[in-house]
């Protein structure tokens, strides 16, 4: 197995039941697959779900400093710890911060029969 990270995964990998993430709250996803491993992180919001690939536009390091901490602190946007980044949890689009005018990188995620799969 390779130790490169990956940008995508395969439809359909189950992530868990979706009392995983807490409503309002995010969760980080580890996948492993053959070719290296997938790193991304899912926003929950009610039964809608959110998914990015976890790298930040700006210098494509991991947003997260410390496990699941994606979210400001009132949990109304997604922060990157490192640069203040700051992105619209519905679309990843870059509202403030060094990478203005990006945007995350998506990660189909989806509910089916209460469980968070990739889409």
């Amino acid at each position: 197995m390779s130790d490169a990270r990956l940008d995508a995964t395969p439809a359909g990998v189950d992530l868990g039941p979706l009392d995983l993430i807490a409503d309002g709250n995010a969760r980080n996803f580890v996948v492993q697959m053959r070719a290296g491993r997938f790193h991304g992180f899912v926003v929950r919001r009610g039964d809608a779900l959110f998914g990015y690939v976890d790298r930040c536009p700006h210098m494509g390091l991991p947003l997260a400093q410390a496990l699941d901490d994606y979210l400001t602190p009132d949990g109304s946007r997604i922060a990157c710890s490192w640069h203040g980044a700051i992105f619209a949890v519905e679309d990843g689009a870059c509202i403030g911060g060094p990478c203005a005018g990006g945007r995350l990188a998506a990660w189909p995620v989806r509910l089916r029969d209460g469980r968070i799969v990739t889409g």
